[in-house]
């Protein structure tokens, strides 16, 4: 466990390569591995997680500022908590299978740290520093949008009992299939950005008819807005 030969896996798992593989160990260490070393001198990702947090916040803070333009500032603040907790945060690093690939003591070892939802947090956090340092802003920015925006939009369009956070897309096929079976789509017109800041435009079509277009962060947030806003030209809200 924690092999540095498996560290490729992890690589392609957050679709980075490191080019000063140090900063990669020293993420990966704990503490306690560290202090067990005798013969070689290693850091723990302690300090790498202090920058991480910020690096995570910030971007985080971000891609919930940006998804939903109708958003207020206490929905956002909620978005925002729920995914830099550490509950939140251990999830995503579950997900990657990042205990697997941690240096750990002896002792820590056998105390399971390695499944621990702080350390994994940690470790997430310094993770994201790590790939800043080696890669740069557009890098991490890139990195943390693709661990995140899976848990976003999973949050954003799994809250219920709040009609801001209603499924436009099936309140339309219902309005729409009132007189019949209602063959709609969304078809994709524009994506543009890069990797890390994503825009898509889409259109929905009902009888070759376009009754409304969306732009959203992912198509799936753009499919929304092109329902809602058909919603709207019915209006139906």
């Amino acid at each position: 466990m924690g092999r540095t030969e498996d560290w490729s896996e992890l690589e392609s798992r957050i679709d980075y390569r490191f080019r000063d593989r140090i900063l990669l160990e020293t993420a990966l260490t704990h503490s306690s591995f560290a202090n067990e070393q005798l013969e070689e001198q290693f850091d723990s990702y302690e300090r790498l997680e202090f920058l991480g947090d910020a690096v995570t916040g910030l971007e985080v803070a971000l891609m919930v500022f940006e998804i939903d333009p109708y958003l207020n500032e206490g929905q956002m603040t909620a978005l925002r908590s729920s995914l830099v907790r550490t509950a939140g945060l251990s999830d995503i690093a579950r997900k990657i299978g990042l205990g697997k690939y941690l240096r750990l003591g002896v002792g820590a070892e056998r105390m399971d740290l390695r499944n621990n939802k702080t350390i994994l947090e940690d470790v997430l956090e310094a993770l994201i520093a790590a790939v800043f340092l080696d890669g740069g802003t557009d890098e991490a920015r890139r990195v943390v949008r693709n661990l995140f925006m899976p848990e976003v939009e999973e949050k954003l369009y799994g809250i219920s009992g709040n009609d801001h956070f209603s499924d436009y897309k099936s309140r339309l096929q219902s309005v729409l299939q009132k007189n019949g079976p209602a063959d709609i789509s969304y078809e994709l017109l524009e994506e543009s950005g890069p990797d890390h800041d994503k825009r898509f435009q889409v259109s929905v079509v009902f009888e070759e008819r376009t009754l409304g277009t969306g732009i959203g962060k992912t198509k799936k947030h753009a499919e929304k807005m092109a329902a809602k806003m058909a919603l709207e030209e019915l209006k139906c809200i």
